[in-house]
């Protein structure tokens, strides 16, 4: 599953921005309000990102096999200079 360019950098920033601020918000503001399963709904945000972050690392895993590239994470040269 080879995403689009926008709509990768949509999906990262609802990932990584979006979905978590909207968690720390709703739980903060619940502590502060009494209002209604404020860690549930920061856990589901949590894990909504987290499935999202997935769903982009299949696409960025299809478009490097696509270029004939190995994904280089985690490999030991990757790090040495």
């Amino acid at each position: 599953m080879k995403l689009p360019d926008k709509v990768y950098d949509i999906l990262k920033w609802i990932a990584l921005v979006v979905l978590n601020a909207i968690g720390v918000l709703y739980k903060t503001l619940a502590a502060v309000w009494s209002l209604p399963y404020g860690e549930q709904i920061m856990t589901t945000c949590a894990a909504l990102a987290l499935f999202v972050g997935a769903l982009i690392g299949v696409s960025t895993a299809e478009y490097r096999k696509d270029l004939h590239e190995q994904p280089t994470y985690g490999k030991l040269e990757d790090y040495e200079e």
